[in-house]
């Protein structure tokens, strides 16, 4: 089984009667007081959101749960969506697990790892961009007898890292470009393309970036919202995703080119110049949007001057759960 417990959704891979499942929740959870019996009762993911979003908790929004109460709500939740789908818990399990220099973070999330049901038979963590790799590169675990260079586009990092053979060369993570920037850029960008008259919240601002932004064949959209005192206003997005979108390509280029790739020459200039001579696997949910991977190959190409090969996985917000449970099947079959 493999697993990524993501800022913004958690997925699980696993094999079920002979088929590949898919498990895909938002990481979130909601608590309410049951109307007869007054007991606390859980909802977690889409459900807690849709139902309470002005008490759902979304534990890992840094990526990793910072203190104890957000590593027992993480905890909390991990349960509840092992419970609801029934996961076997005899199993050999892989964690995604993001690189970050938290260090309270990643014991809290060790914590909440080592203390689930599941796993009963091995458990291991790998980096979550090795993981997301490893579908990029073939249907197996190529990838891990690769050097290569892995950038992993999420909500809440960006990450970059060299593979030699499976071993990681020079980590880098910022959050200073990221998914959630896009969406507060999109807000921003809604409320002056429409001179004030319509302002969108995170959530919208997400669905707008998922299901209209497209760097191929991005076409303006209109939505409608209700105006205080009654009546409908229906507006026209014509640029305000795209112009969000171009700033998160042009800065995450930036941060891989000038700032990733000149560490890891100067540490590894060999592997570096390995990596580079094979294709840059790009992975996470911004990697979802049409055309973007393409659209930064081009633009690192540029900012490099040389030709730089970019290679993306069918479905990059699944990666990284399944590029785990690849290596978690290799290390049952072991």
């Amino acid at each position: 089984m493999g697993v990524k417990l993501g800022s913004t959704r958690t997925v699980l891979r696993y094999p079920d009667d002979g088929d590949l499942r898919t498990v895909r929740s938002l990481t979130c959870l909601a608590t309410y007081d049951d109307a007869i019996t007054g007991d606390e009762k859980v909802l977690f993911g889409e459900q807690a959101a849709a139902e309470y979003p002005d008490s759902v908790e979304y534990m890992l929004r840094s990526g990793l749960p910072e203190d104890d109460d957000r590593a027992a709500l993480a905890d909390r939740f991990f349960g509840e969506l092992i419970r609801a789908n029934a996961v076997p818990e005899e199993s050999v399990v892989v964690y995604a697990i993001p690189t970050m220099e938290n260090d309270a973070g990643l014991r809290n999330l060790t914590d909440v790892i080592e203390s689930s049901a599941i796993g009963g038979a091995d458990m291991r963590s790998y980096p979550e961009s090795l993981c997301g790799a490893i579908p990029a590169f073939g249907d197996g675990v190529e990838a891990i007898d690769e050097v290569f260079v892995s950038i992993n586009m999420g909500s809440t990092n960006l990450e970059a890292c060299a593979y030699r053979r499976g071993d990681q060369l020079v980590p880098f993570s910022t959050g200073s470009v990221t998914g959630n920037d896009v969406d507060r850029r999109i807000v921003a960008n809604v409320e002056e393309e429409t001179q004030g008259r319509v302002h969108v919240d995170l959530t919208t601002a997400r669905e707008y970036k998922e299901r209209h932004g497209d760097f191929e064949s991005f076409e303006p959209f209109s939505d409608v919202i209700q105006q205080p005192g009654g009546g409908a206003h229906e507006f026209t997005i014509a640029e305000s995703v795209m112009d969000a979108l171009d700033w998160y390509l042009d800065a995450a280029v930036d941060e891989v080119a000038n700032e990733f790739l000149p560490e890891l020459a100067n540490d590894y200039m060999k592997p570096y110049q390995l990596a580079l001579d094979n294709s840059v696997a790009l992975t996470g949910g911004m990697a979802c949007i049409p055309g973007l991977p393409e659209e930064f190959e081009r633009r690192l190409s540029a900012e490099l001057d040389r030709d730089v090969s970019v290679v993306a996985p069918d479905e990059p917000d699944l990666a990284a759960a399944e590029g785990a449970r690849r290596i978690a099947e290799r290390l049952a079959g072991r």
